[in-house]
């Protein structure tokens, strides 16, 4: 077998995962409620970043700034599988419109980092689970 045919298939295509991100939220016997997340593909990066970025006038000229706040609202909302902060349960529950506003509402911000660092993660923004081999690569 081919190295080539390890990168042709890969093994998991689309990596999902439950995580504790907070404490207050509790299901019907009272047990923490975990949120259910799945990893960004490059693809979806691209598009995230493209639309948290804007065109600005600095020093007169235009120059592209990628909002940050913005682009870690889009990764949570396009990461959290659930709850579904796109519904319209979710939306009308926290008296929001756009289903971007959901997360910030809804967590303290130490639960909104904690999940946004787990979805980043689990889309590979940390290599560390690649132990030595990465860095001496």
């Amino acid at each position: 077998m081919s190295k080539l045919s390890a990168f042709l298939k890969p093994a998991v295509s689309a990596e999902e995962k439950e995580v504790l991100i907070s404490r207050r939220f509790l299901d019907e016997k009272g047990e923490p409620v975990k949120f259910k997340i799945r990893a960004i593909s490059q693809e979806e990066n691209e598009r995230i970043t493209k639309a948290a970025t804007r065109t600005v006038k600095l020093n007169g000229q235009m120059v592209e700034r990628m909002d940050s706040a913005e682009f870690s609202r889009r990764m949570v909302v396009a990461g959290t599988v659930d709850p579904d902060f796109s519904s319209k349960e979710m939306c009308d529950a926290y008296g929001c419109m756009d289903p971007l506003a959901v997360p910030g509402k809804m967590l303290y911000s130490g639960e909104f980092n904690a999940l946004l660092s787990e979805i980043s993660a689990l889309s590979g923004f940390q290599l560390s689970d690649l132990g030595d081999e990465a860095k001496n690569s």
